[in-house]
C-alpha cells in the first residue's frame, strides 16, 4: 500500500467516525441510538431513498453469506441481516461498526462483535470466494482506490455470488453542472467538489471520493464480473423560475422518475461473478 493510501485510510477512518446520516439525526432532533429513535431515523432514510429496497438482495435460501461494506448509522445493515442472510460488515470507522454491532445484537445475532469488524476493503480481511453477497452502497467511491476495491469484492465473493455496489454517477446532472460552470470560470476546487456531495458537521469534505460513468463501470471498473448491470437514480432538490419569475420547486417524485434514469446522481451496479 502506498503512503499516499495509507493517508488516505487513516483519513477516512477519522472522517466516518461520524456516522453517514448524522445531519437527518440532526435535522430529526435524534440525540440517542434506543430502538424507537433508530426506527424514526431508518423510517425517514427510506422515504428519502424509496428505491433503495428494491436494490438490497434477497437470499435465495436461509443462510447465505452476506458482507456489507460502509455502515453509517445502519439501516441498510439492519434490513440485511432481517432477510436472514448470514450477514456480516465491515468499515473503515468504528463509529459505524459500533452501531451496527449494537443493532444486530439487539436483533438477536449471535457473535456481533465477530460479525462486524473494523478494516479497510482494500484489504479485505477474508479468504477468497467467501461470501454469496457484498453489498456496498456508498462506499467505495470514498476509499480513494475504487477499482481495487472492486477487485477485492471480486475476490471475496464465490462464482455466482453478486456484488450490489452504489457510486457516484459521473455522468449526473451535478457532474454537468459543475462542468459547465468551470468551462464558465466559476469551478469549484477539489475540495468544494468533494463537499457538495459529503460533509461532516463541522463543514469539511469526505478525504476521497471518485465517480464511475456505466460504459466505465461495465467495461473497465467491474471487468472482471460476468454480468454487470447498472441504472441510475436519484437526482438533487430543484428549483426553477415560473414564467411569472417566481421560484417553484420541482417535485422531487417526478426527479426520480426519467430525469434519474437519465442523469441520476448515484449509479447502482448489480454484477454477478
Amino acid at each position: 500500500m502506498t503512503s499516499e493510501q495509507t493517508r488516505i485510510d487513516s483519513a477516512n477512518a477519522g472522517f466516518w467516525e461520524e456516522l453517514c446520516g448524522t445531519a437527518l439525526a440532526q435535522q430529526l432532533g435524534i440525540e440517542d441510538a434506543s430502538p424507537e429513535s433508530l426506527a424514526r431515523f431508518d423510517e425517514a432514510y427510506m422515504e428519502g431513498y424509496p428505491y433503495l429496497t428494491g436494490y438490497l438482495p434477497q437470499p435465495a435460501a436461509p443462510g447465505e453469506r452476506l458482507l456489507e461494506v460502509g455502515l453509517g448509522y445502519g439501516t441498510v445493515s439492519q434490513i440485511l441481516a432481517e432477510r436472514e442472510f448470514d450477514y456480516h460488515g465491515l468499515d473503515i470507522a468504528i463509529g459505524p461498526v459500533g452501531m451496527v454491532r449494537d443493532r444486530i445484537g439487539r436483533i438477536g445475532l449471535e457473535d456481533p462483535a465477530e460479525r462486524v469488524r473494523q478494516g479497510s476493503i482494500l484489504e479485505a480481511p477474508y479468504p477468497d470466494a467467501h461470501f454469496d453477497h457484498v453489498v456496498a452502497i456508498g462506499c467505495l467511491h470514498h476509499t480513494g482506490d475504487m477499482r481495487g476495491a472492486v477487485r477485492e469484492v471480486h475476490r471475496i465473493l464465490k462464482p455466482g455470488g453478486e456484488a450490489t455496489v452504489m457510486v457516484y454517477h459521473r455522468h449526473s446532472y451535478r457532474r454537468f453542472k459543475q462542468w459547465l460552470e468551470r468551462k464558465l470560470g466559476r469551478g469549484l476546487d477539489d475540495e468544494a467538489v468533494r463537499a457538495s456531495y459529503d460533509t461532516d458537521s463541522s463543514g469539511a469534505a469526505a478525504p476521497a471520493t471518485e465517480y464511475a460513468g456505466r460504459r466505465e463501470a461495465k467495461r473497465e471498473v467491474f471487468s472482471d464480473f460476468a454480468e454487470v448491470r447498472t441504472r441510475s437514480e436519484n437526482f438533487d432538490h430543484m428549483v426553477h423560475k415560473s414564467v411569472w419569475r417566481r421560484h417553484q420547486e420541482i417535485d422531487r417524485g417526478f426527479l426520480l422518475g426519467w430525469p434519474a434514469r437519465l442523469a441520476g446522481l448515484d449509479l447502482y451496479v448489480v454484477a454477478t461473478k
